[in-house]
């Protein structure tokens, strides 16, 4: 199977879980809107989830793939499976042990790290939503993080059991498990919305329904692990040589391959001091997530053992073409994606959110964020690209200060940009810190001669943006001629097929001279179409082998 359809396989189910949860955010604004219930659930899920976000989307990967693959190798079948025994043992156990003692001190937890800005809260009574007092706030908080904590235990084992996947080549298991959190959270939404549950219940339903979730999302990847022939067992946690080598490794992975998360993260503790913000810190997260996921995602996976393969074997010159077009293909996407949710985020933000709970005023001031944002996504998902030059070859030193470096920069631009442009500038601190990070992360593999740029990657990176910038034109004129139909005095039904002919002529401009120029690698993408035809037919009785 080649890199480009390993992308297309991981990218896609990641696609069809990020779709999914397009349809739990719109239902979640309509039901709650932009206010203290939705910014107690965020802010209490925001802690479990960048769990799932460090580990789960491929820093684990980073850090347990190589040396599973190294004791399968050395070792035989047994000795990788008494390895995968000692660290899932060894997870359990802390896992639990953390689990028990977050559940005891979530006071202190949200007061001092998950949301700060309760601690020091005064009542308005304009916050939006349903008005509940600040006291109330926080105990909401403290009781949705205490129902979904256990999220992250659950989370952190799937990516154990998900990384042996993905050694064994078997990636769509893993990348489709977490659709299951948005199946089962619409389902508790759309009952929510039936029998026309106040606000309170409607965040304690859903806080339920991230735990159910986490346990239905560790089982699939289970069964997936024991279909495909493997299984690991409960020992007594030992303190191994091979166990102390993957936390070395999976630490500075999970804080390098994270730094999206982690500035989110920091983003919506420092939003907590406003009413409001965090929420729609939130829902601008979600349109941004859904090309950073679907091609970084796949990136982060795919890339680390293709390139850990190339420079074990001594192939240094496939090792650079895998990284070049890797980059190319991360160009090719999220270029257009970041131009198109630059210019035209109102639009879509409307269409998704604005309805029931979710008025206009919250549709103008998350299509703000979300415009700045979308100055990021490229960076964010170079950032997936470069790590594994450095994982591949165990070094994880270099990246980690690169990370700290732009994790600092973020915390200081988000409390001086905060205090003048609230939420906005927790934003676009965000964006300046991802392309500081791919910037540094860049420079020490060029300057080490592990990247070497060729000309294909030159010209094809000019040509994205030229295309890019024609489509963005086309976008600008179109949202002028269309904007009788994509008012918020204007219907669903005249919204989307304005919209979607304005999305449909933006992409086949961006697609056409794409190809045109040759913008677009045409000879791997036509290798990708014909595998997939014939692959096509054993797929679908072997999803496991994708």
């Amino acid at each position: 199977m080649s890199l480009l359809s390993k992308f297309a396989t991981v990218g896609g189910a990641t696609l069809v879980s990020r779709i999914f949860g397009f349809a739990r955010e719109m239902l979640m604004a309509s039901a709650l809107g932009v206010g203290p219930v939705a910014d107690a659930f965020n802010l209490a899920f925001r802690f479990p989830n960048l769990f799932r976000r460090l580990f789960a989307e491929g820093a684990f990967n980073a850090a347990f793939i190589p040396l599973f693959a190294r004791s399968l190798e050395e070792e035989g079948e047994e000795g990788a499976r008494r390895f995968a025994s000692e660290v899932f043992s060894t997870l359990f156990v802390i896992l639990t042990g953390l689990t028990v003692l977050a559940m005891i001190f979530m006071p202190f937890l949200v007061k001092t790290i998950i949301a700060p800005g309760l601690a020091v809260c005064m009542d308005d009574p304009e916050a939006g939503g349903a008005v509940i007092s600040c006291a109330d706030r926080y105990d909401v908080t403290v009781a949705f993080s205490r129902i979904m904590f256990p999220y992250l235990a659950c989370m952190s084992l799937m990516a154990m059991v998900s990384g042996i996947l993905n050694a064994f080549r078997r990636f769509f298991a893993a990348a489709a498990a977490p659709t299951l959190l948005n199946f089962i959270l619409i389902a508790v939404l759309g009952y929510a919305l039936h029998v026309d549950a106040d606000k309170p219940t409607i965040g304690f339903m859903m806080s339920w329904g991230v735990l159910a979730a986490g346990f239905a999302q560790l089982l699939m990847v289970a069964v997936a692990m024991r279909l495909a022939g493997f299984g690991v067992a409960m020992r007594r946690p030992r303190w191994t040589k091979g166990l102390k080598r993957l936390l070395i490794l999976a630490g500075p992975a999970a804080l390098i391959g994270g730094i999206t998360q982690i500035n989110l993260f920091v983003g919506q503790a420092i939003a907590s001091f406003k009413p409001g913000a965090v929420s729609i810190l939130q829902y601008a997260d979600r349109p941004y997530q859904l090309p950073l996921g679907m091609v970084g995602v796949a990136i982060g996976v795919v890339l680390l053992p293709e390139l850990a393969r190339a420079l074990k074997a001594g192939h240094l010159r496939e090792a650079q073409h895998t990284q070049n077009r890797s980059l190319e293909f991360a160009l090719f996407l999220t270029v257009p994606a970041a131009v198109a949710l630059f210019l035209i985020p109102e639009p879509i933000i409307r269409l998704i959110y604005e309805r029931g709970e979710f008025e206009p005023e919250a549709t103008r001031a998350v299509a703000a964020v979300l415009g700045l944002y979308a100055l990021g996504l490229p960076a964010f998902v170079m950032i997936k690209v470069f790590s594994p030059g450095y994982f591949a070859r165990e070094d994880t030193k270099t990246p980690m200060i690169a990370t700290l470096i732009s994790a600092g920069a973020n915390i200081v631009l988000s409390l001086g940009l905060f205090w003048l442009l609230a939420e906005r500038g927790i934003a676009l601190a965000t964006t300046i810190a991802g392309w500081l990070n791919a910037g540094l992360l860049f420079l020490g593999l060029y300057r080490r001669g592990l990247w070497e740029i060729d000309r294909a990657l030159l010209k094809r990176a000019f040509l994205v943006c030229l295309c890019s910038a024609v489509m963005g034109v086309v976008l600008i004129f179109g949202l002028i001629e269309l904007s009788p139909w994509l008012g918020s005095d204007d219907g669903v039904h005249r919204q989307l097929p304005a919209l979607g002919a304005l999305v449909l002529a933006a992409m086949a401009i961006y697609f056409g001279l794409a190809f045109l120029t040759g913008a677009a690698d045409r000879s791997q993408l036509m290798t990708l179409m014909r595998r997939r035809r014939r692959q096509a037919a054993p797929s679908a009785t072997k999803p496991e082998d994708e």
